[in-house]
């Protein structure tokens, strides 16, 4: 709880983004520690000038973080950050996962651990019918086979993906660029009704916030990374869908592309995806193949029995190393309560567990959780 307090904290400090949060983190261990770091400490983390420094400390002293969680969860209160253990685990890969995420809907944890596998459908906002139909079949194809389809609920190739998925009964996540109070574009209100039913409404903006420009790209990332896979259905030159595209590969997630006329500018984003190597959509079942060749990620929640590894002798280890080993169980536990228990500065613990994990002694799990390997 202490350092989900802290993440939304800091998410209110001007000028300290999600890169220079997760910087934070490995530098001083937990956020938490990091709040009391002084001007002359937060200069020792890369990113951190004299100037940035100096009003970091300024805007932190206007900041009280419980006071703040109390205040912030009466107007947001479902939201999750790195900390919580629903945070969803393929976003914590990425460099730029937000620090805060707001929701509504319905909650299914195979899919915030990565176990059932996400796939984004991105594209324009003017879609021809050519787009339009080759879209509603793949999201139909996708939902009945158990894979969720994520989008940003905008117009055009949005809208159809998510409505082929609700109407042969699969899940959908919607990632908006507004607050997940807020429905853009209006006439989506009962798309984002139905969204709610049967998936989730997703947005690092708090309830309120309105439409604006800047905040549509910045969206896309959050596609990108929720999913194992992105398909571009029709995209101009200047499109969003080819900012998530970008980031997909950035991110090592795959990009398939509905190939179109060369003569068709809503193609045009599409033939150059393919010429830089995304793979191209022949069909559904041509899609569901290539999707089944993705790698299944272990389930954190089917973990093995580890009595029989524990009764061995332990390997000759440093002191702290040991001492920090000792507090691991098979059973995760949260990150401030190893500190606690080690009895060591929350730096050292965090420097020990990463030695642990590259020495295939313990393992960490969505919201800053470890057990022992």
């Amino acid at each position: 709880m202490e350092e989900r307090t802290y993440w939304l904290a800091w998410a209110q400090v001007k000028g300290v983004g999600p890169v220079l949060l997760r910087r934070l983190q490995q530098h001083f261990g937990t956020l938490a520690e990091a709040w009391s770091a002084n001007a002359t400490q937060l200069q020792q983390v890369e990113g951190f000038g004299y100037q940035l420094a100096g009003t970091v400390v300024t805007a932190r002293s206007q900041i009280n973080p419980e006071q703040l969680l109390e205040q912030h969860t009466a107007k947001n209160p479902q939201f999750w950050t790195p900390a919580d253990a629903d945070y969803p685990r393929l976003l914590l890969e990425i460099p730029s996962a937000p620090p805060v995420l707001y929701y509504r809907g319905q909650v299914q944890s195979q899919e915030n651990q990565g176990i059932k596998p996400m796939v984004g459908i991105v594209g324009t906002r003017e879609p021809t019918e050519y787009g339009k139909r080759w879209t509603r079949k793949m999201s139909t194809a996708l939902a009945r086979h158990g894979f969720t389809v994520v989008s940003g609920m905008a117009a055009g190739i949005d809208t159809e993906a998510h409505g082929g998925c609700l109407q042969a009964g699969g899940r959908t996540w919607a990632i908006l660029g507004t607050g997940v109070d807020m429905i853009y574009p209006p006439r989506n209100r009962n798309l984002y009704e139905q969204i709610q039913q049967q998936g989730l409404v997703l947005s690092e903006y708090p309830a309120g916030t309105q439409p604006n420009r800047a905040h549509f790209p910045q969206r896309n990332r959050i596609i990108a990374g929720l999913c194992r896979a992105v398909l571009v259905m029709e995209a101009p030159t200047k499109s969003g869908a080819l900012i998530t595209a970008y980031q997909a590969n950035e991110f090592c997630r795959d990009v398939y592309v509905l190939p179109g006329r060369l003569d068709d500018e809503q193609s045009k984003g599409c033939l150059g995806l393919l010429s830089r190597g995304a793979h191209v959509i022949l069909n559904e079942g041509h899609l569901l193949e290539m999707l089944g060749a993705i790698p299944e990620l272990d389930s954190p929640t089917q973990l093995p029995l580890f009595a029989q590894e524990l009764s061995q002798p332990a390997p000759q280890l440093e002191p702290e190393l040991a001492k920090v080993l000792q507090t691991l169980t098979p059973e995760p536990a949260p990150f401030d309560s190893i500190v606690q228990q080690a009895g060591l500065e929350a730096g050292s613990v965090s420097s020990a567990l990463l030695q642990l994990e590259l020495m295939g002694l313990a393992s960490q799990l969505p919201g800053m959780r470890y057990r022992r390997s």
